[in-house]
């Protein structure tokens, strides 16, 4: 709400409203106009405040005002005015945060892009520190793990094909680093495949950290017609991009990627090299790969024994499956007992299908991911939906969040009765799953099926 406004409101009319009843509809509008005309007041400060205010209003009326005022001469002005026009998730705001995306200021073009990511998300900047930190001391001195983007749009979401492209553009621009590598990011978070072929570019790029960037969210859009146009990038002279680019890979389900993966775990002096080499050969799932995976797993390495039960899981290897199920009772590391248990499950075995879902409320991330992979098979779908009437909210909840992303037509109605849940965020995250569900349900099948 517009704090002078509201100030004014307390102060003089309580008396008048009550004798009198609400203030009329165009009283407010003339409050909202008289607001809006001192952006364009001389003093930049007085600029700078209003946007702010007519930001937190969160009203529409005031866009078109925002939207005009995106050509300002001063920029911080202008960084208010994406923050306000950010915070008020209409058709119009849009518009104009894709305009500013081309703006001259960096900082301008880095909180569009922001925005325009929020806009569908639903987290939107809320001023410009975030930018300022960003240009001290993140991607350039930090040297990040290669992470799948947590934040990502719903399923279904459907994204504006103009504001994608305005990522784009902002992306191949390299005049704006800063703003470039945000928005090779946001391009993963909106999961915008028709950005793909830059994204393929971008990732071969000398600046190893956009290029990681770029392989990040290519691995989140999940388009395996990029895989083998990222092959040659396990052969970079940058490590952490070699690392990156295995993981990628596997995410893709690049087959022509095993022969040089399973090399680069063989014979790589770095350790982590090698386990990032695993882990993409665990993604592809490769049957080939099964040996490899079988013997991983008695490793002393965490991450080396975690990918190779995946690796298991994913590859059907059923040679495996005795291991499997003498290893499993014992293990005491609790990521590692549930990749196990993922595997035994994968491999046709329900003997821990109970404690895959009971750990939705103590493990629930590891256990949903697993959970969501062996739900994409409608025979192993099925076998989750007793589960639903679990006494445990956070079991219930998190087999929504599954469902989520794995559901068929065959979970509407046991999602319809959880949307009526007593407790209020399973019902929610029923409610969300369901609509999901009904768009997959309804849209048509993928060319050539």
């Amino acid at each position: 709400m517009n704090l002078v406004i509201l100030c004014v409101a307390v102060t003089f009319i309580p008396m008048a409203a009550s004798a009198a009843g609400p203030a009329p509809e165009n009283s407010r509008q003339a409050q909202t106009a008289s607001g809006t005309e001192d952006l364009k007041n001389p003093d930049p400060k007085i600029r700078i405040k209003t946007a702010r205010e007519l930001g937190q209003t969160g009203s529409p009326s005031v866009v078109p005002a925002l939207a005009a005022a995106l050509s300002d001469p001063n920029p911080k002005v202008r960084r208010e005015v994406v923050i306000a026009l950010a915070s008020i998730r209409v058709s119009q705001s849009l518009d104009a945060l894709i305009g500013a995306t081309t703006d001259s200021d960096e900082e301008v073009r880095w909180l569009a892009i922001k925005g325009i990511e929020g806009y569908y998300t639903g987290q939107t900047p809320k001023s410009s520190a975030g930018f300022m930190g960003f240009m001290g001391k993140q991607y350039r001195s930090v040297k990040r793990q290669f992470i799948q983007n947590t934040l990502e749009v719903p399923p279904g979401t459907a994204v504006d094909i103009r504001a994608i492209a305005a990522l784009d553009r902002a992306m191949m621009d390299n005049r704006y680093p800063k703003a470039q590598l945000e928005a090779t990011r946001a391009l993963g978070v909106l999961r915008a495949r028709p950005a793909v072929t830059d994204l393929v570019a971008t990732a071969h790029s000398q600046d190893s950290d956009l290029a990681r960037q770029a392989l990040n969210s290519l691995a989140a859009i999940q388009d395996t017609a990029a895989g083998p146009k990222l092959v040659d990038l396990l052969d970079s002279p940058s490590r952490k991009v070699r690392q990156d680019a295995a993981v990628t890979v596997g995410i893709l389900r690049t087959r022509s990627a095993v022969p040089k993966l399973q090399w680069m775990y063989a014979n790589s002096s770095k350790k982590e090299t090698r386990e990032k080499a695993l882990e993409g050969l665990a993604y592809v799932g490769d049957p080939a790969s099964g040996p490899v995976f079988l013997k991983a797993l008695s490793s002393p390495d965490n991450p080396i024994q975690i990918s190779a039960a995946e690796g298991l899981a994913r590859s059907k290897y059923q040679p495996a499956l005795p291991e499997l199920l003498r290893a499993a009772p014992a293990e005491k590391k609790t990521a590692v007992r549930l990749a196990m248990e993922f595997a035994i499950t994968a491999l046709g075995r329900n003997d821990y299908l109970s404690s895959l879902v009971n750990d939705l409320a103590s493990n629930t991330d590891i256990a949903q991911a697993y959970l969501t992979e062996l739900a994409r098979d409608p025979v192993f779908l099925s076998k989750l939906y007793p589960y639903m009437d679990s006494r445990t909210a956070d079991v219930r909840r998190g087999l929504c969040n599954v469902l989520l992303y794995s559901g068929d037509s065959t979970s509407i109605q046991p999602l319809e009765t959880a949307s009526h849940d007593s407790n209020g965020s399973v019902a929610s995250a029923a409610l969300r799953a369901l609509a999901a569900v009904r768009h997959r349900a309804s849209a048509p099948p993928p060319s050539g099926q």
